[in-house]
């Protein structure tokens, strides 16, 4: 008689994997598919657009001209201008067409002839917007969709954690683990299957602990204040400590217009970026202005100033000054976007995600060729 095998650690690891693996890959499947296609929404969704041309001849208008041309303000109440620092590219303001609309819709203006390009609805807005409540909700009601995605997310935590356990070879040798470093092309196509799982899921897994781990901040509320409280900053927390300012006693002082405020603000934020500003209401009668420097290094290292209309400067903050905590909570969404570092890092998640979307259907191809090959040993047994 063989001697009979032990239930031992792995063996249980590997029963974890396959069976929450197969009791979750639809969700996980779709939630990833999904995620792969958002990685790139706003590129795909430009590319259905009309794109505004601006040649850079004579002087640019005024930004006061653009705020008070009649044609802008009939579209509603303008919240902010983004300004880029290339001549060619035109400006975005954001304006609220509705009082209700919590932000406003971005509209392109070309800043040498103040031409209004409205934005633009097509079909593929609407395909991104299935996708994202697909990624978000399982298109299904926000309160019951949420935290089943959120359960799932957990899950594919589980399997990606309990993947790089099982990863390793029994036995700890280089000859052993450099097999699990690439996919044997040469073999047949049941090896082939296998290696796409377990080498791309290693390559993988790094990004996709990433991408679940700040993912449940949208699931469960708790887990987000959680986190917050772990890091000792609020998460999607953009600002630090606001200071307290007396804005009474700055009414009576003469006011400042855009230009002269944007002109303060590129000489405190000296280096070129693109400058975004928040133009003041009744309110609150304070410019905010956010700038990124061209040649940054990540897209959520935008320096910030607010500069009230009587010219003083309330509040400057810079990035580089940020501790690094208060940096990470509040670029969760961009490192689960993979907008963290631009077009790099999109490449890279979408890479992530797209191997994410394979691993539930290869995970199932190996365990449906496993029964084949026991059913194939049991006829065997049964005709010797």
């Amino acid at each position: 008689m063989g001697k009979s095998k032990t239930y031992g650690i792995r063996t249980f690891i590997n029963d974890v994997h396959l069976w929450l693996g197969l009791t979750s890959g639809i969700i996980i499947f779709l939630v990833c598919l999904s995620g792969t296609i958002l990685t790139f929404e706003k590129e795909i969704e430009q590319w259905f657009k009309e794109e505004m041309k601006v040649q850079a001849t004579g002087n640019k208008i005024s930004l006061s001209q653009i705020v008070d041309d009649p044609n802008i303000q009939a579209k509603g109440q303008l919240m902010a201008i983004t300004v880029p620092t290339d001549n060619a590219a035109p400006y975005q303001l954001s304006i609220k067409e509705d009082p209700k609309q919590r932000r406003g819709s971005t509209y392109e203006v070309n800043p040498y002839t103040a031409e209004i390009l409205a934005p633009q609805k097509t079909g593929m807005d609407d395909f991104m917007f299935s996708m994202f409540k697909l990624h978000r909700w399982l298109l299904m009601d926000i309160e019951l969709g949420r935290p089943i995605v959120g359960i799932a997310t957990i899950i594919f935590l589980i399997l990606s954690i309990s993947g790089i356990v099982l990863w390793f070879p029994k036995k700890v040798k280089w000859k052993t683990v450099k097999a699990g470093f690439k996919i044997k092309t040469s073999a047949n196509w049941k090896r082939i299957n296998h290696d796409l799982h377990n080498t791309l899921g290693f390559y993988s897994c790094l990004l996709i602990l990433i991408m679940g781990i700040t993912g449940l901040c949208w699931s469960f509320e708790g887990y987000r204040d959680g986190l917050s409280s772990l890091m000792g900053a609020k998460v999607f927390g953009n600002r630090g400590a606001q200071p307290k300012v007396d804005l009474e006693n700055l009414k009576g002082d003469k006011a400042i217009d855009l230009e002269q405020a944007v002109l303060l603000a590129n000489n405190t934020l000296d280096y070129n970026g693109t400058l975004t500003i928040t133009l003041p209401n009744e309110k609150n009668p304070v410019y905010e202005f956010r700038k990124i420097a061209d040649d940054s290094w990540s897209t959520v290292a935008q320096d910030q100033l607010q500069i009230h209309t009587s010219g003083k400067i309330i509040h400057k903050e810079l990035y580089a000054d940020k501790p690094l905590n208060v940096k990470i909570a509040s670029a969760i969404r961009p490192i689960h976007t993979g907008e963290i570092y631009g077009t790099f890092s999109k490449w890279l998640y979408f890479l992530a995600c797209l191997i994410g979307t394979s691993l539930p259907i290869t995970g199932t191809i190996i365990y449906i060729n496993k029964l084949k090959k026991k059913s194939k040993r049991r006829r065997k047994l049964a005709t010797a």
